[in-house]
């Protein structure tokens, strides 16, 4: 009797010194990846939600090893934890695919909050990247909440990353007009507006022989946040001047030629 109670003692205090040493290794475990994450920058919500999860599944294993030392049959509880966690995760499957797709966003960062992106079918500035969504405003003003996996699963676009973009514009002048009169009027509208960069260059030449028009590509470099500023500003620009030089703008235009037929009737 005295063995046996001898030998549950010791199976207790066996089972008090994995428990205490388990859940004192699982917080020093979630300490330290907590503060790897916090020197990578990374998201807080991602940081808190990855130390939670770190320390349940830590302790989990902890009561575990406990229960083995006082002899209890633990392979029936891992079977049983298994399973449970087989049937959340067929169930929560399409969640758990956006929890991924914004751990991976927040890790990679394609993009960060106040970027102009283009991704998951819309286009807007990004306001917030959460677990499970990213939170996007439209030009108009609209909120749009985009799942996570919706943008990692197709291309995304960051027009925010660079310092410098290029506008890409397109001109048209009719046959019957002078092409080098054109191409200098062009270039002094590009040269008289200042926000346009001086490097790289700005291309301006013929790029189409086309059916009703000669066309000429205008490709000036400008600071991100001038982008659509300076592309109405040419674009109207382009039209006075055009306007005031006698350079015509093409525009579709159809004829259409009437016939009259004369009928005779022979009579009767």
């Amino acid at each position: 009797m005295g063995e046996i109670a001898t030998g549950l003692f010791i199976n207790l205090f066996s089972a008090a010194v994995v428990l205490v040493a388990g859940i004192w290794a699982a917080r020093l475990i979630r300490k330290l990846l907590v503060s790897l994450m916090e020197k990578k920058e990374i998201e807080p919500m991602l940081i808190s939600f990855a130390g939670s999860i770190t320390y349940i599944a830590l302790i989990a294993f902890v009561i575990i090893a406990a229960l083995g030392q006082l002899g209890v049959q633990t392979t029936s509880f891992i079977a049983i934890i298994g399973a449970a966690g087989l049937a959340i995760g067929l169930s929560l499957q399409a969640s758990l695919s956006n929890f991924a797709s914004g751990v991976m966003i927040i890790f990679f960062r394609p993009f960060k909050v106040g970027d102009f992106v283009e991704a998951g079918g819309v286009s807007g500035v990004v306001e917030g990247i959460q677990i499970f969504s990213t939170r996007m405003r439209t030009g108009d003003n609209k909120a749009i909440i985009v799942p996570n996996s919706s943008i990692t699963g197709g291309n995304i676009t960051n027009y925010s990353a660079k310092d410098t973009r290029r506008i890409d514009l397109v001109f048209g002048i009719g046959y019957d007009d002078d092409i080098k009169q054109a191409k200098s009027i062009l270039a002094d509208i590009v040269k008289k507006e200042k926000r346009i960069l001086k490097e790289p260059e700005t291309l301006i030449a013929v790029s189409e022989l086309a059916d009703s028009s000669v066309n000429f590509i205008v490709r000036p470099w400008v600071k991100k946040e001038d982008y659509s500023s300076v592309r109405y500003a040419l674009t109207e620009a382009v039209k006075l001047r055009f306007d005031k030089e006698g350079i015509s703008i093409p525009y579709p235009q159809q004829d259409v030629h009437m016939h009259q037929i004369n009928q005779h009737k022979d009579a009767a």
